[in-house]
C-alpha cells in the first residue's frame, strides 16, 4: 500500500509501525517537517530514496508531490484485542461500531476522532463498507496507525457478543431518544450508521437502545463523522464529570 502527507508518515514512524519505504521528491529536504521524518527514519532504520519529483507523481498516481511511504496492508486485530485495550488502561469500555460507512473520507475522520478521544477501539463489517486503504490512512492524519480496527462478518452477532460481557450498544439513529438522556458512564459502544441509509433494521433492533442528535434546524441530518464525534465526546463529557 502506498501512503502520502507529512502528517500521515509521521503518525506511522511514531507508532513503529512496519514501513517498507520512503521516496522523497528532490528539493524537499530543506523542509522541517521531512526533516523530522528523515531522522526518525534513519533512527528505525527504514530505507529512504530521492526521486524526482515527475517520478514521485507517476509512482503515486498524481497523488502525491514530496514524499510517499511504501507499507503493508492495514492488519486488522480481534474484538478481544479491542477489549483488551480497556483493562490495559483500566477504564471502562468504551467502542465504536460503524455500520455501512463506505466513504474512505468519513471513515478516516471517524477514526481520527475515535484516537484522538481515546476510544479504544473501532469495528467494522467486512461487507458493504469501506476497508482500510490509503485515503483513509491520509484522511485520519495517520490516527489508523494508533487505533485498533477490528473487521467482523457479522455485524449484529457481534452487538450481542457485546451485550453478553456487559457491553451496552446503542444505535445513533434520527427521530428516537435525545442522546443526552443517556447514561455514557457503564461500558458503552457506539453504533454509527450511513449517511444515506443510517443504521440497518437488525443492527438497530440488536442494540439497547437507539438514540438521536438534537435537530433544531432545516437540515435534519448530519454527515456521518461530524455525527460521530458529537457522540463519542458525548460520552467522554459523561464520564470526566
Amino acid at each position: 500500500m502506498i501512503v502520502e502527507g507529512i502528517n500521515t508518515i509521521n503518525e506511522l514512524l511514531n507508532s513503529h509501525a512496519k514501513i517498507d519505504k520512503i521516496l522523497l521528491a528532490k528539493g524537499e529536504k530543506e523542509n522541517k517537517s521531512i526533516n523530522e521524518i528523515l531522522d526518525k527514519a534513519n533512527r528505525y532504520a527504514v530505507p529512504v530514496e530521492v526521486v524526482s519529483k515527475q517520478d514521485l507523481l507517476r509512482i503515486s498516481k498524481g497523488e502525491a508531490q514530496r514524499i510517499i511511504a511504501f507499507i503493508p496492508n492495514f492488519k486488522y486485530c480481534e474484538v478481544a484485542d479491542i477489549l483488551l485495550e480497556s483493562d490495559r488502561k483500566g477504564s471502562k469500555p468504551f467502542i465504536v461500531l460503524l455500520d455501512g460507512i463506505e466513504d474512505p473520507h468519513n471513515l478516516g475522520a471517524i477514526i481520527r476522532t475515535c484516537e484522538c478521544a481515546g476510544v479504544d477501539g473501532v469495528i467494522i463489517p467486512e461487507n458493504r463498507a469501506c476497508e482500510i486503504n490509503a485515503t483513509v490512512y491520509k484522511t485520519s492524519a495517520g490516527a489508523v496507525a494508533h487505533m485498533k480496527v477490528a473487521m467482523v462478518k457479522n455485524l449484529t452477532r457481534t452487538i450481542n457478543e457485546l451485550k453478553e460481557k456487559g457491553i451496552w450498544v446503542y444505535a445513533l439513529e434520527a427521530g428516537n431518544k435525545d442522546i443526552y438522556q443517556a447514561d455514557f458512564t457503564y461500558p458503552t459502544a457506539l453504533v454509527i450508521g450511513s449517511e444515506g441509509k443510517g443504521v440497518s433494521r437488525l443492527v438497530r433492533e440488536s442494540s439497547d437502545e437507539v438514540l438521536a442528535l438534537d435537530m433544531n434546524g432545516k437540515v435534519n441530518s448530519l454527515n456521518a463523522s461530524c455525527a460521530s464525534a458529537i457522540a463519542i465526546y458525548e460520552v467522554i463529557r459523561q464520564r470526566r464529570k
